[in-house]
């Protein structure tokens, strides 16, 4: 940072720095207006012309095409990584060896060994780095945890979820190029994993299968996380539009963030007969039927909303401002070690051989 020491953060607008100008980057500049007390102070781009349209688009105070010059200005206390995966690495790196603290759009890197390599350089220049798994913020995710850990659903025996949007194949897109760390699983399956992660820990074994496509990328994925008494049943594709729930079943209740769960704003709980009924936490009949009988009075189901501004990219951000303003260098919510056990357990299934069937859920 341009100025070391918590005084640099404390006592000052906080300054962001964002490389990259795609859409990810663009709702992240956009969502970052709703946060007090921070600012874009600088952005980069390969593209001279495109880092100075993204600049005059949100307001950032300096454009820049040249990454040690972006690296270097001292008004950034913290950079947004929004590029592809195959490019996290080397940029985490350069910014934390700048002085700068990093959040890393998911996945943090294409595979758990690079991330780890980004966890053992955080530690060495004693700089705070997170991964932008943005969903485990949001006020509904928050409210379920909250929930978990009050033992309102009582132990977790079943956690199902699908992530799924049909995405037309296209070879040098970043949803599938190899070279950009394309795939279904680190661009969808990730939040899957992490999700799950987030309220069961770190599993006893993973297992699972993925189909491919025709490049040999992952086209689909299903994952199976294992515990001593409980179990996580997940599911991702560009093949297909999902269900794009998350349902987490417990011996007194049940929870499900409503589709798509990624951007969740509302958490139905279920208790009693609800839990058991036809139409319980697992979606039923889907379209307009599905909806109706959603929103239907049944005993014991409750529906809570929680609503918000933007895109959802603003509690992440307000999260780590709030964690680097007390000295922290790592997340109690998204700890760097989560980041490393969600992509283990990507890459420990897309380490076996495609299979040859096409997936049905």
């Amino acid at each position: 940072m341009g100025e070391t020491g918590d005084m640099a953060t404390k006592d000052r607008v906080f300054g962001w720095g964002i490389i990259g100008s795609g859409e990810i980057a663009r709702r992240f500049a956009s969502d970052l207006m709703l946060v007090p007390d921070a600012a874009l102070v600088a952005n980069h781009s390969r593209s001279a012309a495109s880092s100075e349209e993204f600049r005059d688009a949100f307001g950032s105070r300096r454009s820049y095409s040249d990454l040690d010059s972006f690296v270097s200005d001292p008004s950034i206390d913290a950079v947004y990584i929004a590029t592809p995966n195959s490019l996290h690495l080397a940029q985490a790196l350069k910014a934390m060896r700048a002085g700068k603290a990093i959040l890393t759009e998911k996945p943090l890197a294409p595979s758990h060994t690079e991330a780890s390599v980004i966890q053992r350089e955080a530690a060495r220049v004693n700089v705070f780095a997170m991964e932008a798994m943005w969903t485990r913020f949001l006020p509904a995710i928050v409210a379920a945890k909250a929930k978990v850990d009050a033992g309102e659903i009582g132990a977790i025996r079943k956690i199902t979820a699908q992530l799924a949007y049909a995405r037309q194949y296209e070879p040098e897109s970043r949803y599938f190029s190899r070279s950009l760390g394309g795939g279904a699983s680190l661009d969808l399956g990730v939040y899957c994993v992490s999700l799950a992660m987030h309220f069961l820990g770190q599993p006893q074994k993973v297992s699972g299968l993925w189909h491919a496509a025709p490049n040999g990328v992952d086209m689909s994925s299903e994952i199976t996380l294992h515990y001593d008494e409980a179990e996580a049943q997940l599911a991702c594709g560009f093949d297909r539009d999902g269900a794009n729930h998350f349902v987490i079943e417990g011996t007194e209740g049940a929870l499900r963030l409503n589709a798509p769960f990624l951007k969740a704003q509302r958490l139905t709980v279920y208790h009693g007969f609800a839990q058991n009924a036809p139409f319980g936490p697992l979606p039923g009949p889907s379209g307009f039927i599905g909806k109706v009988l959603d929103r239907l009075p049944l005993p014991g189901r409750k529906v809570e909303e929680y609503s918000f501004e933007g895109n959802g990219l603003q509690f992440e951000a307000m999260a780590m401002m709030d964690a680097m303003r007390k000295d922290e260098k790592n997340s109690a919510v998204m700890p760097l070690s989560d980041s490393i056990n969600a992509l283990r357990a990507i890459n420990i299934v897309l380490a076996q051989p495609a299979t040859t069937r096409v997936i049905k859920l």
